[in-house]
């Protein structure tokens, strides 16, 4: 729609005429914020021109007009950034919360007091704060506890841990976060869970969580080497192959060296790892052996049939499949945004938050290229379910 009509509707009180108003405006900061990132104009030939666009992809933004489509553009070198959903995102406003309830709690530290100056939220009254909580759970338990509709092929699993503080005191708890790549290629978030520990049984219930939703068609776990989940994959996933992530296995064998031999104890580990000759493993034992490494030697020995499971699966996915790096990516996303709050003031606050990172990176993958080509479903017949 032309400016002038936009105004010309505005003008004769149409109730659509702010919400196109609204549209207009923030598309044209998107793409002025594109022209930035890019360095140039759409088409312009330019010797500041650091990428180029790549289309765009329509996402919807909820305002106190109601629900307004926007063209967000994108950048085919590198993701394009926008304050523009930043500002009235559903993570904002539950990071907002966050700070919010803190503050009607009494948590009087230096840095909620600061964040608080910034934001303006003393303005908000604990029934506020309940308020827009409400609003947000109900979009975060709609995502944690829908239905997974699509069949998945690759999960992706980890830990990672934020800070609490309940009735007083403080303590640690673990996040649980499960991702998948469905049949089609595409990945998707498939579920967040907070628990007291990293143990086999809590493992075990958000696996069987995710299945009740309707979580099937499991080929591969990649995952860390921790015992808990590694046990409770056994378990959970029978016919199913786990995958001990590549990095974390590299982190193991360098945390038992001295760090005198971390630089020739790599270079061993990834030569190994990178030969089509799996053999080469029981080759490295022997050498760790020799030096002293009894400890590093052992840590091969545990993994050793859990390395190359990944080569059961098309060629083309190998790079993808032996490490956790997609969800270690997310895993620091999350803390990032977890960093602004500092300690939560609950497990719902906490859940809340995370939740709603969750459902804006879901929508992204879902619109996104495919993430993996997946090759014909007869490749994976001969594989147990």
């Amino acid at each position: 729609m032309e400016l002038e009509n936009i105004i010309l509707q505005y003008f004769e009180n149409d109730k659509e005429a702010m919400k196109n108003l609204i549209s207009f405006f923030l598309d044209r900061v998107m793409f002025e914020e594109a022209k930035m990132q890019v360095g140039a104009n759409a088409y312009e030939r330019s010797g500041s021109r650091k990428a180029h666009r790549n289309g765009y992809r329509q996402r919807s933004l909820k305002t106190r007009y109601g629900t307004i489509e926007l063209d967000k553009p994108q950048i085919r070198e590198f993701p394009f950034e926008t304050q523009v959903f930043d500002r009235y995102s559903r993570v904002e406003r539950a990071t907002r919360n966050a700070i919010a309830e803190s503050y009607v709690q009494g948590v009087s530290t230096r840095r909620i007091k600061e964040i608080v100056s910034h934001l303006g939220v003393e303005e908000l009254s604990a029934t506020s704060v309940s308020n827009i909580a409400k609003e947000l759970d109900k979009d975060v338990e709609a995502f944690l506890k829908g239905r997974i509709e699509n069949e998945i092929r690759y999960l992706f699993i980890d830990a990672t841990y934020f800070k609490i503080r309940e009735h007083g005191h403080y303590s640690t708890q673990a996040v649980f976060v499960a991702i998948g790549v469905d049949t089609d290629g595409y990945r998707r978030v498939l579920g967040a869970k907070v628990a007291m520990s990293e143990s086999e049984a809590f493992w075990m219930d958000f696996f069987e969580e995710m299945k009740q939703r309707g979580l099937r068609g499991v080929k591969l776990i990649i995952s860390d080497g921790h015992s808990g989940i590694r046990n409770a994959v056994e378990k959970s996933f029978i016919g199913s192959s786990w995958q001990m992530c590549h990095v974390h296995f590299m982190r193991i064998i360098t945390s038992k060296t001295p760090k005198k031999k971390w630089k020739w104890v790599t270079s061993k580990v990834k030569e190994a790892l990178n030969s089509s000759d799996e053999s080469k493993l029981e080759g490295l034992i022997e050498e760790l052996e020799k030096v002293g490494l009894e400890k590093a030697a052992r840590s091969v020995e545990k993994y050793r049939y859990d390395l190359f499971n990944y080569k059961a699966f098309p060629k083309s996915h190998w790079r993808r499949l032996r490490t956790t790096n997609v969800l270690e990516r997310l895993n620091r996303e999350l803390k990032r945004r977890g960093r602004v709050v500092g300690a939560f003031p609950s497990v719902d606050s906490l859940i809340r938050l995370l939740g709603s990172v969750l459902i804006n990176q879901n929508e992204e993958w879902i619109t996104d290229r495919r993430y993996l080509k997946m090759e014909r479903e007869e490749e994976f017949e001969e594989m147990s379910v």
